[in-house]
């Protein structure tokens, strides 16, 4: 047997701009999943994975199927048909998977599936001659298509690339850099606030849909083909919310680069106030803290505490999508030991872990 392993990610700035052809930055982790892969010479692809019922799917049956949705069933066999369709070769495994991703903390344990998914299809059948940004498109097909969540192709591409990545998918650029907080004495963290996930699949899928009724106004598919100066040159309503999102989106994605260069000096000053801005702006413009469907508020309690606890000192964000998700903190690392023991008070033992990057 064939052992595999792909990383999950963490955002680190570009909240919500990947879908609209934006700039962002993320990095691998050194949490991932594990898989042990072999041909079976059946044409069933069987999955094990701990904690998990095992399923299969068949190489022959690729269509879309809408009570698949958000399973990782659909994932499998999403990826085979993206596959599929390019002209690269599928076929029949048996496959056992372990992971040391937690569940709904906002690190990409789908897309890092998916991925995982195509680099065993890529070294079982395709001679491992499969490119990452081949393998990040298959898994973010499966993901829109099969899976029902209409993502960009941030999470995908990190996983498959397995380091920290700066990319621009206007002009296509993709850069990887070394990125290590560590060595300007910052530790990284994500706390998990237990928010419900609940109904967010809507609240979700109106961030994108607000977005591009404004780039639909200069007659652009997505914000990223709208020239910023004309977007700021109407006079428009800043208590509309497709407004506030467009704002967001490029203030964000002018914060990216800025960012990236602040990793790649060694300057953590300039880091942690680039990543405030970012917070706040996704709290103020981009409004993916608190949803309507579920008036969860555990997110919002967390980002407060945040800002409590590290005003002056670290930088704290909303992670990922957001509304259900977590806050991603960063502070001279002296002062992480209290920060946690305040976040894990609130909101349980476990709940505020070190992130390191791969």
């Amino acid at each position: 047997m064939e052992e595999f392993f792909v990383s999950g990610r963490t955002e680190l700035a570009g909240n919500h701009t990947d879908h609209q052809n934006g700039r962002i930055l993320a990095a691998a982790i050194d949490l991932g999943i594990t898989a042990r892969a072999r041909p079976n010479g059946d044409g069933v692809m069987r999955i094990r994975s701990q904690g998990f019922e095992p399923f299969e799917v068949r190489t022959n049956h690729l269509a879309v199927r809408t009570q698949e949705f958000g399973t990782p069933k659909s994932l499998v066999r999403g990826v085979a048909a993206a596959f599929d369709q390019i002209g690269l070769r599928i076929g029949g495994f048996d496959a056992e998977l372990e992971s040391s991703l937690p569940v709904g903390v906002g690190l990409s344990s789908s897309a890092a599936f998916s991925v995982l998914v195509g680099r065993i299809l890529s070294a079982l059948f395709n001679d491992d001659g499969v490119e990452p940004i081949v393998l990040a498109r298959a898994a973010q097909a499966a993901e829109n298509r099969y899976f029902g969540k209409p993502c960009g192709l941030m999470s995908q591409l990190v996983c498959a690339m397995g380091h920290t990545v700066y990319a621009d998918f206007k002009t296509g650029q993709i850069e990887t850099l070394q990125a290590d907080f560590s060595a300007m004495g910052l530790t990284l963290c994500l706390t998990d606030t237990g928010g419900s996930h609940a109904g967010l699949d809507t609240s979700y899928a109106r961030i994108p849909a607000d977005m591009v009724y404004i780039a639909n106004l200069f007659d652009k598919g997505v914000l990223g083909d709208v020239d910023p100066e004309a977007f700021y040159s109407k006079g428009w309503d800043p208590a509309n919310r497709p407004v506030r999102r467009a704002m967001h989106f490029f203030g964000e994605n002018e914060r990216v680069p800025q960012m990236r260069d602040a990793l790649k000096a060694g300057d953590g000053d300039a880091y942690l106030r680039l990543m405030n801005e970012s917070g706040r702006s996704s709290e103020e413009l981009l409004n993916n803290i608190i949803t309507s469907a579920s008036g969860d508020t555990k997110l919002a309690k967390g980002l407060e505490e945040s800002a409590k606890l590290l005003q002056g000192k670290g930088a704290w964000r909303v992670h990922g999508g957001g509304f259900g998700g977590c806050v991603q903190a960063l502070m001279p690392s002296q002062e992480f030991p209290v920060y946690r023991a305040a976040m894990e008070e609130s909101f349980g033992v476990g709940s505020c872990r070190e992130i390191k990057l791969a």
